[in-house]
């Protein structure tokens, strides 16, 4: 267990988008408005499609009051150091001391040697980001006599004038996995900054050890060195995986990771306001609060939880009789059934066709616990079908004008038709995802475990994968036209039809699946 002890931190890391400025700069202040502590940019010089981090800072520094600001991580090879430090130090000035440093080695060389950079190895690397380091801190270390002297192999500073100083002590932040980057932070940081999902399982356990060891053999505490990390999730209505679920699930994992892996920055990696607005108003409070009271509980004996009852078997009421060829007489999970209303003249596959699995057992009973399964899929449809209305009333309510984006989203008083397009555009596109990521789970978890219990389902299993397919073909359609809606006032009718076309192939996915499955989910015991 590794609880340095810091006080908690939450921020957003945005996408520098050059395609609409006026949005990139508008999701980093409404991290701002929303409470979050902190405002992240990544930096890629190379890439046309950004702004340019430095340049987009210093905009947001002069559009909010509060709000700290990194780039994450700066991209050294393109940055020289000795200019990286008065630009930080001046940027920080300007802001009244609310900007961080968060620094690269270095990745992508082939794009940094096009922009004129030096292709270095790792190992160079490594070395090359202590030598800037040192010649960051010597810049703004205006105490010391004498000019900047840095004789370095990849960095030579001959005398260069100190200053200015910044406005506080601006924290250096290093992105790091490898060994020898882990050995630099405990030595020379004063943050460790990796992503989560570049991290295996035990990697934040095995980089904290590295840290802690090289830190202390520098003569420094391991608490001197801040733990952040770069998060990035989905919110739903029910639990999918990490990171997957409802704010109280969030809640829960990132307290476990303050308490058990020593992170102190969380930092989300969304465009979303919605997301931003959850997780500054909904999971950093819930957090704080777990990791406050696990801190004031100390090392206070944890009361041993008393058993659970076993559950009694029970027998389950008989389903309605529209769907007892799945469910049969002894099943008490209700599937959502097909109400058969087609919005679209279009038809992306047979129904008629499907092939159904075998008759349960009427005589079979059932626990809650294998019930379980069987209604948490239920709900995980449930709440894509609620997400599915939800989309054609905001359609509506943008074509005819009846809202502006202050009421589609609630931290905004005003807005453009433009960037309710936007706002529409982002919200289809986050539930795109969330489709998307739920049928990949199924096929790569659910599908294969079911046809390995029961080889009598696999037609049935067969026959959802290949639908699977055919929604992800339609969820590229509605893509195409979100992208036609957002650049011409025309577009509505087109992203109308291919929502119809979604909704229509979704819905009925949705049942003919709970239809064949709920049942084989308890009998076979798959949780």
């Amino acid at each position: 267990m590794s609880d340095y002890g810091h006080d908690l931190v939450f921020g957003s890391f945005v996408t520098p988008s050059a395609d609409n400025p006026d949005r990139t700069v508008g999701v980093a202040v409404l991290a701002e408005q929303v409470g979050l502590d902190l405002v992240t940019f990544q930096d890629h010089p190379y890439q046309p499609a950004f702004l340019d981090t430095w340049t987009l800072l210093s905009f947001v520094a002069a559009r909010t009051s509060r709000v700290h600001l990194a780039a994450n991580v700066t991209n050294l090879p393109l940055r020289p150091p000795a200019v990286l430090a008065r630009s930080v130090a001046s940027l920080d000035l300007l802001s009244g001391g609310r900007v961080g440093l968060g620094l690269g080695a270095g990745a992508f060389w082939d794009a940094i040697e096009a922009m004129g950079g030096r292709r270095l190895t790792p190992g160079q690397g490594v070395r090359a980001l202590e030598e800037a380091i040192e010649v960051v801190r010597q810049l703004w270390d205006v105490e010391t006599r004498g000019g900047v002297r840095v004789d370095g192999e990849f960095y030579r500073v001959v005398g260069a004038k100190r200053g200015p100083a910044p406005a506080h002590a601006v924290p250096i932040w290093l992105g790091a996995y490898k060994p020898r980057m882990l050995q630099l932070t405990g030595r020379r940081a004063d943050g460790w900054l990796p992503s989560l999902g570049y991290l295996q399982p035990g990697d934040l356990t095995r980089g904290n050890a590295i840290i802690d060891d090289a830190a202390q053999q520098a003569g420094r505490s391991p608490q001197d060195v801040r733990r952040l990390l770069n998060i990035a999730g989905e919110f739903s209505a029910v639990g999918r995986g990490p990171l997957n679920g409802p704010a109280e699930q969030w809640a829960e994992e990132l307290a476990e990771l303050a308490l058990e892996e020593g992170v102190g920055t969380f930092i989300l990696g969304s465009d979303d306001p919605d997301d931003l607005r959850r997780f500054a108003g909904e999971v950093a409070p819930a957090v704080r609060e777990l990791v406050a009271a696990e801190r004031d509980r100390g090392a206070a004996p944890a009361r041993t939880p008393e058993p659970e009852p076993e559950p009694e078997p029970v027998a389950a009421q008989p389903v309605r009789a529209s769907r007892a060829t799945a469910t049969g007489g002894a099943f008490a999970v209700v599937p959502t059934p097909d109400d058969g209303v087609r919005r679209s003249e279009r038809q992306v596959w047979d129904e008629a066709a499907r092939p159904t699995g075998p008759a349960p057992d009427p005589e079979r009973t059932y626990t809650p616990q294998e019930q379980a399964t069987g209604a948490h899929l239920v709900q995980v449809h449930d709440g894509l079908r609620a997400e599915l209305a939800q989309i054609h009333d905001l359609i509506e309510q943008v074509a005819t004008g009846e809202i502006d984006a202050g009421a589609a989203r609630s931290h905004i008083n005003t807005m453009t038709m433009r960037q309710n397009r936007w706002t529409l555009g982002v919200y289809c596109e986050s539930y795109c995802r969330i489709v998307t990521t739920h049928h990949t789970i199924e096929d790569q978890s659910l599908f294969p475990r079911l046809r390995a219990r029961d080889p009598r389902l696999a037609p049935v299993v067969d026959r959802l994968e290949q639908e699977h397919h055919v929604i992800h073909d339609v969820l590229e359609g509605v893509d195409r036209a979100l992208v036609a809606y957002v650049g011409s006032p025309d577009g509505l009718a087109e992203l109308r039809a291919a929502v119809d076309l979604l909704t229509d192939a979704l819905l009925s996915h949705l049942s003919y699946e709970e239809r064949e499955l709920v049942e084989p989910l308890a009998r076979l015991g798959i949780a």
